[in-house]
C-alpha cells in the first residue's frame, strides 16, 4: 500500500525531465504571416513548385514555464513520438528561459547570414546570374537555433537559379552550416524525421555526421540522403527533382551493433 502511494505521488510531482515531441515545420521557399522566408533583391528571383522544409522539435517543460509532471515522463518514455530528457541536458544549470531564448535568436541569427554568405560564394563558384549583386534577407519568426542553415542555404540557391531544383516534390532537410559550406551535427533528428514524414516529405537531407541516429527510425514512405557539403545537399536536390535519386547515398552506421542501413 505505501509502495503504491509513493508511486501516484512521484506521477503528480513534477518531474526533473523536458518532453521533446515533433514540432512545425516550415517551407523555406514560402511566407510567415504574409511575408516571405527568403527574399532575394535586386536580381531576378525566380519560383518554384515544390517546398523546402525546415525542421523544429518542440521543448516542453523549459525552465520559467510550467513543469512536467511525473505521470507526463512516464507517457514520454513510452509514446514512440515524445523524448524524456534531463532538463540539465538541455538547459544548463542556472539558465533563465530568457537566456535560453536570447542564445537561440543569436544562433539562429549567425546561422542566416552563414548561409547567406555560403550559398553566394557556391552560386558564384557555379557561375550563377546574380551572385555578385544579390541581397538576401531572412524572416522566420521567432524560431531559433541554428539547424535550419543547410535548408536556408538551399533556399537562397534554389531562388537564385532558373531551374526549379525541387520537381515538385516536398523535400525536408536539416543541418547546420558554415561559410565553407560544410554540413555539420544537428539534435532531435528522429523527431525532425517524424515531422518531415507527417507534413508530407518524401524526401529527407540529413548531416552525415547524424547517421547513427538515422539507421533503425526512418519513417516508412520517407527516403533519407545523407550529406556533409552544401555541394553535395544541392546536388542531391537536383537529382531528386530531376527523378535521378536512386544512387544517392543514403545512412550507415558506424557504431558497433547498429543495423547498418537506414531503413
Amino acid at each position: 500500500m505505501i509502495c503504491a502511494m509513493l508511486c501516484l505521488i512521484v506521477l503528480v510531482l513534477p518531474s526533473p525531465y523536458v518532453i521533446e515531441t515533433p514540432g512545425p515545420t516550415q517551407d523555406v521557399l514560402g511566407k510567415v504571416h504574409g511575408k516571405e522566408v527568403i527574399s532575394v533583391g535586386d536580381v531576378d528571383s525566380h519560383a518554384t513548385t515544390g517546398k523546402l522544409l525546415m525542421l523544429t522539435v518542440n521543448t516542453q517543460g523549459a525552465p520559467g514555464g510550467s513543469h512536467n509532471l511525473g505521470v507526463q515522463t512516464l507517457i514520454a518514455w513510452i509514446a514512440p513520438a515524445q523524448y524524456a530528457i534531463p532538463t540539465e541536458a538541455i538547459f544548463p544549470v542556472g539558465q533563465t528561459r530568457d537566456q535560453y531564448m536570447k542564445i537561440s535568436a543569436i544562433q539562429m541569427s549567425n546561422s542566416q547570414k552563414s548561409a547567406t554568405a555560403a550559398a553566394l560564394d557556391y552560386a558564384k563558384e557555379r557561375g550563377i546570374d546574380g551572385a555578385d549583386t544579390a541581397k538576401v534577407s531572412v524572416h522566420i519568426g521567432d524560431i531559433g537555433g541554428s539547424s535550419a542553415g543547410m535548408m536556408y542555404a538551399l533556399g537562397v540557391l534554389t531562388k537564385l537559379t532558373p531551374e526549379d531544383e525541387t520537381g515538385g516534390k516536398t523535400i525536408a532537410g536539416t543541418g547546420t552550416i558554415d561559410k565553407k559550406g560544410e554540413v555539420g551535427e544537428i539534435g532531435g533528428i528522429q523527431l525532425k524525421m517524424l515531422a518531415a514524414k507527417r507534413d508530407g516529405a518524401t524526401y529527407f537531407l540529413a548531416p552525415a555526421a547524424n547517421c547513427n541516429e538515422v539507421v533503425g527510425h526512418v519513417p516508412s514512405g520517407l527516403r533519407v540522403v545523407k550529406v556533409s557539403t552544401l555541394d553535395e545537399a544541392y546536388r542531391s536536390l537536383e537529382a531528386i527533382g530531376n527523378g535521378r535519386d536512386a544512387d544517392l547515398p543514403y545512412c550507415t552506421a558506424t557504431r558497433p551493433g547498429v543495423d547498418q542501413r537506414q531503413n
